[in-house]
C-alpha cells in the first residue's frame, strides 16, 4: 500500500490519553500503539509529541496537604513522566520496537545551537529506528516560558524535524462549522490557504489540556505555511491513525491544506521563535510596502523608523510596521547599538537580510 507520506508528527493530547476521571488510560494507549507500530513497520518515519504525564501522575500520588497548580503539575508530572514512558517502552516492545524519551523546554528552541542539537538528537533516533517519544519537560518549565501546550510543540517539532505530516490527535473529529455539541454542525474536511475561521472557532479549552481549537488552528496555519500538511481528528477512534495515512478520502478530520512554497529551515526555527523576540524594528510606509510585495527583500537602514529593546547580534526581533502592526521576526544581523546608529543612512548593510526574514 503506497503512503503519502514517510515522515509524520503525531501529537497525542492528554483528552484522548486521559479518562473521565483524569486518570491514564491504558487501554487507548495501547491501541495508539498498536497504530503507530504497524506504521512504523510499513516504513513510515514518526515522531510521537505524547501528553498525559500529569494523568499519569494524578492516579500514583495523593498528596498530604492542598498543593498550588504549579506544585502540583511538577509533581504529578515528575512521577508521571516516568510512568507513562515506561507505559510506552513495554507497549513498543511487544512489537520489537525501541523508543526514546526527549524531554524539553520552550527556551532548548530559542537559540540556533540548542534547536540544531535537538534535531540532530531525533534524527539520530530515526536513522537508528528508534520512535521518538517528545514531551514538555514540565517539572523544571517556568510558566511565563511554557509552551501554550503540546499543540505549540508538535509543531515545532514537525517545522523542525521535516515532517511531511503533523496530525493532532484529540477527542473531536476535527473543525466544526459550528459548536461540535449542535447536531447541525458539521466537521470542515479541508481548510486551504488564508481561510479566515474566526467565526466557526469556540476558545474554549479541552477538559484536561492546556490548548483549545482556537490554539489548534493558529498552530495548525503556521505549520500549514510551511508546506506541511496538518491533519486534526479524533484520537479515541478506532485504527485512526492507520485509516488516515491509507484511507484518506474516507476518513473523518480536517485537513489544513500546505503552501506549495517550500521554505528554508531556517526560516522554519525563525517563524515559531516569535516567543523569544528581544526587541523590535520599526520600519516606515515604502519599506512596509516593499516588504508586503512578491520580491525578496531585506530590511534595510534606510527603511527603520526607530528600534526598541535591547538585542545582540542574532537575536529574535520583531518587524512592526508605520501602522504599529507586527509584520514578521527575523534575526538580527546586528546589535540595537549599531542598527540605532545606522538607522535612515544608505549603502549600510542589511539590519535583518532576507534569508532570516520571516514574513506572517
Amino acid at each position: 500500500m503506497k503512503q503519502e507520506f514517510t515522515r509524520i508528527a503525531v501529537k497525542v493530547g492528554s483528552n484522548v490519553l486521559a479518562r473521565r476521571d483524569g486518570t491514564l488510560d491504558v487501554t487507548r494507549m495501547s491501541a495508539l500503539v498498536d497504530q503507530i507500530a504497524e506504521l512504523h513497520k510499513s516504513g513510515v518515519e514518526i515522531i510521537m509529541v505524547s501528553s498525559g504525564a500529569v494523568a499519569s501522575g494524578r492516579s500514583e500520588i495523593h498528596p498530604q496537604k492542598k498543593l498550588d497548580s504549579v506544585d502540583q503539575r511538577q509533581l504529578f508530572s515528575a512521577v508521571g513522566q516516568a510512568k507513562l514512558i515506561n507505559r510506552y517502552y513495554e507497549l513498543f516492545r511487544e512489537h520489537g520496537i525501541a523508543v526514546g524519551q526527549v524531554l524539553t523546554t520552550k527556551e532548548n528552541f530559542g537559540t540556533r545551537r540548542h534547536y540544531l542539537n535537538q534535531k540532530n538528537c531525533m534524527t539520530v533516533m530515526l536513522e537508528n529506528n528508534v520512535i521518538p517519544i517528545v514531551n514538555e519537560n514540565d517539572t523544571i518549565s517556568v510558566s511565563e516560558l511554557m509552551f501554550t501546550d503540546n499543540d505549540e510543540l508538535s509543531g515545532l517539532i514537525a517545522s523542525m524535524m521535516d515532517a511531511q505530516a503533523l496530525i493532532i490527535l484529540s477527542n473531536i473529529d476535527g473543525i466544526y462549522n459550528g459548536s461540535p455539541a449542535d447536531p447541525n454542525s458539521s466537521v470542515i474536511q479541508e481548510i486551504g490557504h488564508g481561510k479566515d475561521l474566526s467565526n466557526y472557532i469556540q476558545a474554549t479549552k479541552s477538559s484536561f489540556g492546556r490548548g483549545g481549537m482556537l490554539t489548534k488552528t493558529n498552530i495548525a496555519r503556521k505549520v500549514a505555511d510551511e508546506g506541511i500538511t496538518v491533519i486534526i481528528a479524533n484520537g479515541k477512534r478506532d485504527n485512526i491513525l492507520v485509516n488516515l495515512l491509507q484511507h484518506p478520502e474516507d476518513t473523518l478530520c480536517t485537513r489544513f491544506i500546505p503552501s506549495k512554497e517550500p521554505v528554508s529551515s531556517v526560516k522554519k526555527w525563525i517563524a515559531h521563535s516569535e516567543g523569544f523576540a528581544k526587541g523590535e524594528i520599526h520600519i516606515n510606509e515604502c519599506a512596509t510596502e516593499v516588504l508586503n510585495s512578491e520580491k525578496a527583500v531585506s530590511i534595510l537602514p534606510i527603511g527603520i523608523t526607530h528600534i526598541e529593546g535591547e538585542f545582540e547580534k542574532d537575536d529574535i526581533v520583531r518587524i512592526i510596521d508605520f501602522r504599529g502592526n507586527q509584520v514578521g521576526v527575523g534575526k538580527a544581523n546586528c546589535d540595537s547599538s549599531q542598527a540605532q546608529e545606522a538607522i535612515g543612512k544608505h549603502g549600510k548593510k542589511p539590519v535583518v537580510h532576507y534569508d532570516y526574514l520571516y514574513i506572517e
